[in-house]
């Protein structure tokens, strides 16, 4: 177990991120690694692992929006049609030391959990959990306590496990014979991209710093590239493969490209991902899920080690998000054959206007 100051470190931080100095960043990737699955007698598990099975209506999701990883699964869980099985709960942008708290809440409470912060719902399971409190994580509402915060693992079951929920129209997120090259695909955006702005963001030293941006930089080359031959990064149609890829590259102008360093080029001199990005941000799902005022207000006031001054940046300006990408012109649909793109953002879930050019 950690101590308490190092422990209030982790829980201040985006998923345990902090600067420490002449070192590389490495994330801890340690999870909660519970599953809630179909067929809970049946289900493949790591060890000391627990099934938990799917029932509408038991679990609470907490996903902050300004986190990349919780809006994976607020996009997932969208474009699945999962809200009436999956309540949400929304923590602000900032948290204290302790954790993710309800501070938008009216009395600054999740109103199905009644909880202040999301620590409590991980304490009522763990009394002496000893890593940061992070999002996304699942909570079991008859109990208040935890269920998994494995957040990769997390959206894949929404996608094979809970289909008994799903919306009619749903897009098949997970095509099988695509499954195989996926996991290589979303495995190098994950360790050189999602994870590789964090990398150069709180790199310790020069050095790593140096060998952060230049893999990160290679990846994106190679993204580029890629997205010059195909419409999404699997072919014609949208998975989890550019759900994963979509939330790092919405927070790349507006945090990493400065806040992080990452600084080579902005998103919108890079034509193939600048266009990928926005065809995806107009789809339904995406965009409606980004609060742009939230991730830059998490980020600029939240890492304090990078940003002492806390000013929270006015810019960049959001409207080119709407400008036409043309990429329809490479063929492919947002959803193959029989898939449609989700209705209308449920009411009390819709991101603030001020926030977002979807107005």
């Amino acid at each position: 177990m950690t101590d308490a100051k190092n422990q209030d470190k982790d829980q201040h931080s985006t998923a345990g991120a902090y600067v420490h100095a002449g070192e590389e960043f490495n994330r801890d990737t340690t999870y909660i690694e519970d599953r809630i699955v179909a067929e809970p007698e049946n289900a493949e598990l790591g060890e000391g692992a627990q099934a938990w099975p799917v029932a509408a209506g038991r679990y609470h999701l907490v996903a902050a929006r300004a986190c990349p990883w919780a809006n994976r699964t607020l996009i997932v869980r969208r474009l699945l049609g999962l809200e009436d099985a999956i309540s949400i709960g929304l923590p602000g942008p900032t948290h204290d030391a302790r954790s993710w708290q309800f501070d938008l809440d009216p009395e600054g409470k999740d109103p199905v959990l009644g909880t202040e912060r999301l620590q409590e719902n991980y304490f009522e399971r763990f009394p002496d959990y000893p890593r940061g409190i992070t999002v996304p994580a699942i909570v079991d509402i008859p109990t208040g306590e935890v269920v998994t915060n494995d957040f990769p693992q997390m959206t894949e079951d929404f996608a094979k496990e809970w289909t008994e929920f799903h919306r009619a129209g749903a897009p098949d997120l997970w095509p099988a014979e695509l499954e195989d090259e996926m996991r290589d695909v979303m495995k190098r955006v994950y360790t050189e991209v999602n994870n590789g702005v964090y990398r150069c963001g709180f790199a310790g030293s020069q050095e790593a710093y140096d060998k952060a941006y230049e893999r990160l930089w290679v990846a994106l080359d190679w993204l580029e590239e890629r997205l010059g031959e195909k419409r999404y990064l699997m072919g014609e149609h949208i998975t989890e493969a550019d759900v994963r890829l979509f939330t790092t590259l919405v927070r790349f102008d507006p945090v990493y490209y400065s806040h992080f360093k990452c600084s080579r080029q902005k998103l919108t001199e890079l034509p193939n991902l600048w266009g990928y990005a926005r065809d995806l941000f107009q789809t339904p799902g995406f965009g409606d899920t980004v609060d742009f005022q939230q991730i830059k207000e998490h980020y600029f006031i939240v890492h304090e080690d990078i940003n002492p001054s806390q000013i929270v940046p006015v810019g960049p300006d959001l409207s080119n998000w709407l400008s036409e990408h043309g990429r329809e012109n490479m063929g492919g649909s947002p959803f193959a054959d029989g898939a449609t793109a989700p209705g209308p953002v449920r009411s009390g879930e819709e991101v603030d206007p001020a926030h977002t050019p979807l107005r």
